[in-house]
């Protein structure tokens, strides 16, 4: 910057007495100019300009200040949200000469947890900065930092929560949504959390904390934000707009798991009717022209055409897949009704996701069911045989696992599936007692089962994973406090123990001899 070019632009917002601001290219080129009020300047949608999350938008920005103040908060957000490659705000004084010159850049990650970096404020005229290499230099250095973290993703996800309840655990959910996100296959960079007494309505969290998120997302190279939250289509699309970078909800990874894993009709049609019904009220207008009519003349077209052709196919096609599951409902009834002819009692699986269920069905039954250290490894039902060492026979069919505030729309698709379990005469609740967390996991279970309206059934809890705990006198006083057995999936040396209980369970609800057909909702 030049003292001509600084004094003109002092002269010209002191006669029209309100800032002025131009955005400068790489290349020395002036690409826009803004005329704003005597106190700021509203930079105008940079959508032309590269948008890369973890790159600088290639522009800076000269602007004047009337107050003979140094940069302000607005200033260095602007320079965060955009990602600019610099700001500079230059004191107009009252004779319209130029006064001090303050400048300030954004900075890789540091120790410190520092996000910019203000230079000593100069006259134009001793600015010698070599602008070109300079800002080179810093993007090398970002570029630097993001290489440490370097990964074969392509999704590399800052996580997101805001906790408005003092007794919350809100490192807890952050974990469960760390293991969601690397179930889809995201690499989890680094998580957020806020402390608020309620979320913003906007934002859901405070748009101060928002800008340090853009910025951190920017030091990591971060493309990807998670909220631990259900987000509606206006607070996505907000904070969307305001950050630039990809935002999903935990809603989103869950049906994204589900998708991955189901391979049967019937888990298919599940879930993209999961997935229909969620997206249908975030259906919005995609093209960038289209999204800024806001409704009256010129809003009345073909954009808004396709929009409503779009919602009515995407309701056809629920109302079709409905269809679907119906007919595939009749068929499970004619299985279930020769089932109960051979009057053998079922006994339901349930649980947590990824509390062991497929490797004790395994175990069981010798069989070799998908079973991964990941949450909802198994989404389809698979079914084996097993004879209980009395020759009692029984049937194990393992399917979907449990999961706190299971999505409404993903429970609902799954609501056929789940009703499977009230022909149950018992259920085998299976407990990772290795988790600390375990007991809010029974009593997630014990939430949806009550939706259910199962809480009444007899019921045999197994601590699985016992072998990860190494307190044995503390898991024998949770087995005798839930009357369970604890058991090791991975050892079949304790599983003599589970099918003595579980045969004792069943003799008691059928007449000597009668075999039993145990179903799962494992996973």
């Amino acid at each position: 910057m030049t003292h001509e070019l600084a004094r003109e632009l002092t002269e010209l917002s002191r006669e029209l007495n309100r800032q002025i601001g131009l955005l400068v290219s790489r290349r020395g080129e002036v690409a826009g100019v803004i005329v704003g009020t005597h106190q700021q300047i509203v930079i105008p949608v940079l959508d032309s300009f590269r948008a890369a999350s973890t790159r600088f938008k290639g522009l800076r920005l000269i602007h004047t200040h009337l107050n003979a103040e140094g940069l302000t908060h607005d200033d260095l957000t602007d320079l965060a949200i955009l990602r600019l490659d610099l700001i500079c705000a230059v004191e107009a004084a009252a004779d319209g000469l130029p006064g001090m010159a303050h400048t300030a850049h954004l900075i890789p990650e540091n120790p410190a947890g520092e996000f910019w970096q203000v230079l000593p404020p100069a006259r134009p005229s001793e600015l010698d900065l070599d602008f070109l290499a300079f800002i080179q230099a810093l993007e090398g250095e970002f570029q630097k930092q993001q290489r440490t973290r370097r990964v074969e993703a392509a999704d590399r996800a800052l996580l997101v929560r805001v906790e408005t309840d003092p007794d919350g655990e809100p490192e807890a959910c952050l974990d469960e949504l760390r293991e969601l996100a690397h179930s889809c296959g995201v690499e989890v960079f680094d998580a957020v959390l806020q402390y608020r007494d309620r979320m913003d309505p906007r934002f859901v969290i405070g748009r101060g904390k928002l800008t340090e998120v853009v910025i951190r997302a920017l030091q990591i190279g971060a493309n990807l934000l998670i909220f631990d939250h259900e987000l509606t289509a206006a607070q996505a699309r907000s904070i969307g707009d305001f950050t630039e970078l990809k935002v999903i909800d935990r809603t989103q990874v869950i049906l994204d798991i589900f998708a991955q894993r189901a391979h049967s009709r019937e888990g298919k049609i599940q879930v993209e009717l999961a997935q229909l019904k969620y997206r249908l009220p975030r259906l919005v207008k995609m093209d960038a022209a289209l999204s800024r009519l806001t409704g009256g003349i010129g809003a009345r077209g073909p954009g808004e055409m396709k929009l409503e052709i779009d919602r009515r196919r995407v309701r056809e096609r629920i109302h079709r897949l409905e269809q679907d599951l119906k007919g595939i409902g009749k068929a499970r009834n004619q299985r279930r009704v020769r089932r109960e002819r051979t009057g053998l009692p079922v006994v339901s699986i349930v649980g947590y996701t990824n509390a062991g269920k497929s490797t004790l069905l395994n175990a069981l039954t010798k069989s070799r069911v998908l079973t991964e250290d990941r949450l909802f490894a198994t989404l389809d039902p698979k079914s084996s045989r097993l004879r209980f060492p009395r020759d009692t026979e029984a049937v194990i069919t393992d399917t979907v696992g449990f999961i706190r505030d299971l999505p409404p729309d993903l429970f609902a698709a799954f609501r056929a599936t789940l009703d499977e379990l009230k022909e149950a005469d018992c259920l085998l609740h299976v407990v990772d007692v290795s988790n600390p967390r375990f007991e809010n996991q029974i009593a997630a279970v014990e939430k949806i089962l009550a939706e259910l309206s199962m809480t009444g059934k007899p019921t045999l809890m197994v601590l699985n994973k016992a072998d990860r705990v190494a307190d044995r006198d503390r898991l024998a006083a949770l087995s005798q406090r839930y009357g369970g057995v604890a058991v090791s999936a991975l050892n079949p040396g304790t599983l003599p123990g589970l099918l003595e209980a579980l045969e004792r369970l069943i003799g008691r609800l059928s007449p000597p001899g009668v075999g039993a057909v145990i179903e799962s909702t494992g996973g």
